[in-house]
């Protein structure tokens, strides 16, 4: 752990800037920018209940997360072909590689496009080759999570899973998202045992907007290896004791939180007291085009608001790496990385 001595607002917002981090919780559909979303649609011939990219960018005003939920699936009707698929994944890793990202772990929800047609293959494929294209030219490496719908039923789940096996070389784990409230993890325990069988990396949704009971049945029914978002573990002591204990990473999501009334104000967002009660939280954009900020901004604000240290920041970026799906030798460049940049500033 590096001992970097205080630094003022402007040389902190420079370091969190230009160290580099990993990104474990972005959807790929939600990093669709509104220009992007009319490009497509008028590619595709896709008529949009908007009459301008202000208009759909003006139409972000969500309280819940089911009222994002709604112009998200929306939004993601132009996707249609690989190409536009692989469009949308290089979009999010041109940006994510300006924050000085070097290793993302992408979301993709495939049964939001194979309900209306769209083959798995063309999703996959089109999002594989993005990432794949994206080492050469940004030197950013990428892998893909296939999510299941939690609003849908584990009947659907499991012929989504059994739709991607043919592909299984081009993801590596899955996970769970959607509407978390009523429809807690159980409800999807035999898919995911299926998806451990296969040997496929496990994470899943819970305790964002849904109980730290839920985080509880993510571990031991689903038994998954890192919880997204997790920040109503602060109501449970024993599940903070284990999530410190077990090292569980919690990928968090300040903005998203912030944009959905997790937190009405970002000043009272609890990611300073995981980290001080030694949980591995790490710092994402979860759905950057809708929550105004990819993971830079997520570092600034938050940062800001919370009066959070140099410290801090050194120990988000080194979990971000420790928590990543990726082996020994990669994450042992990438903290060498980290270390590096952070030196710049003793």
């Amino acid at each position: 752990m590096f001992k970097v001595p205080p630094l003022s607002a402007e040389r902190l917002a420079v370091l969190l800037r230009s160290m580099p981090k990993a990104e474990l919780h972005i959807h790929i559909e939600g990093s669709l920018e509104p220009e992007l979303i009319f490009a497509l649609a008028q590619r595709n011939d896709v008529r949009l209940p908007y009459a301008s990219v202000e208009a759909l960018r003006s139409a972000y005003a969500f309280n819940n997360l089911q009222s994002f939920l709604d112009i998200y699936y929306a939004g993601a009707s132009v996707l249609l072909h690989e190409q536009d698929f692989y469009d949308m994944a290089r979009a999010y890793l041109a940006r994510a590689a300006f924050d000085n990202v070097v290793h993302a772990e992408i979301f993709f929800d495939p049964q939001t496009h194979t309900a209306r047609g769209v083959a798995i293959e063309t999703v996959i494929n089109g999002l594989y080759r993005a990432c794949e294209d994206a080492r050469s030219v940004h030197g950013i490496s990428a892998s893909l999570i296939l999510c299941f719908l939690r609003h849908l039923s584990e009947a659907d789940a499991f012929a989504t899973l059994e739709q991607a096996l043919p592909l299984q070389d081009k993801f590596i784990g899955v996970g769970l998202d959607s509407s978390e409230l009523g429809h807690p993890p159980e409800k999807f325990a035999r898919v995911f045992a299926r998806c451990r069988e296969l040997g496929l990396h496990l994470v899943a949704h819970a305790g964002e907007e849904g109980p730290p009971a839920y985080i509880w049945s993510a571990l031991d029914v689903l038994k998954v290896e890192r919880i997204d978002h997790g920040v109503q573990a602060v109501h449970d002591a024993a599940l903070m004791q284990r999530l410190a204990q077990e090292r569980i990473a919690l990928t968090v999501c300040p903005l998203s939180n912030q944009k959905l009334c997790v937190f009405p104000n970002l000043a009272d967002h609890n990611l300073g007291q995981l980290l001080d009660a030694g949980l591995a939280a790490t710092v994402n954009s979860d759905d950057p085009a809708y929550f105004g900020g990819y993971i830079n901004e997520n570092f600034t604000q938050t940062f800001a608001a919370l009066g959070m240290t140099s410290a801090h920041a050194y120990q988000l970026a080194r979990n971000s790496f420790d928590a990543s799906f990726i082996d020994a030798s990669l994450r042992s460049q990438y903290v060498q990385r980290l270390d590096a940049a952070f030196e710049t500033f003793e």
